[in-house]
């Protein structure tokens, strides 16, 4: 390869797979997110300072980075908690509306979900969205389906979602990844 310009090939490296925990303060109402990669990871409530910290939801999901097939560059993805595929559950909520406009063109929208509470952690950048949606898109048969990543910023209410977690990379994809040596 001549110049410093490559056309990227992403693979993912990496890949962890663990859970989302989702955690309420009984007291303030905060909600709180982490991942874990603990087989059977802590359900059992907590006080840390003024906050008294109930599980409420945990969900498989898997953690990965990005590596180019050609240069070898990554692109950590450490501000992504998951995808989780919108299930149209609020219709005034703006990821909702957008499903269903695109479900007519067999698109599916998914969203990339950081860590909560928003203020304490970094947001996943458009740049990055934008990598997986392309990503994931270059797996897929066209003709059949299309996926669209969005901002959490799209979501009108975190805590009112039932969108489903991604499990695994197989559920984005219509073709069964490669297997590392």
């Amino acid at each position: 390869m001549t110049g410093t310009e490559c056309n990227h090939i992403w693979r993912m490296s990496n890949v962890a797979y663990g859970f989302i925990i989702t955690e309420k303060c009984s007291k303030c109402e905060v909600i709180s997110t982490y991942f874990t990669f603990e087989e059977r990871p802590p359900l059992e409530e907590y006080r840390e300072g003024d906050h008294f910290w109930n599980v409420v939801e945990s969900a498989q999901s898997f953690r990965f980075d990005f590596q180019c097939t050609s240069c070898g560059q990554i692109v950590k993805f450490e501000e992504l908690m998951g995808l989780l595929m919108c299930t149209g559950c609020d219709k005034n909520c703006q990821v909702a509306k957008l499903q269903e406009i695109l479900e007519k063109e067999k698109t599916w929208v998914y969203v990339a979900f950081g860590f909560l509470p928003e203020a304490s952690h970094k947001h996943l950048p458009a740049g990055k969205i934008a990598m997986l949606e392309d990503f994931f898109n270059r797996r897929r048969n066209s003709a059949e389906s299309r996926i669209k990543i969005v901002s959490q910023e799209l979501v009108a209410n975190y805590s009112l979602c039932y969108g489903k977690v991604i499990k695994d990379v197989n559920m984005l994809s219509l073709t069964v990844p490669e297997q590392e040596a």
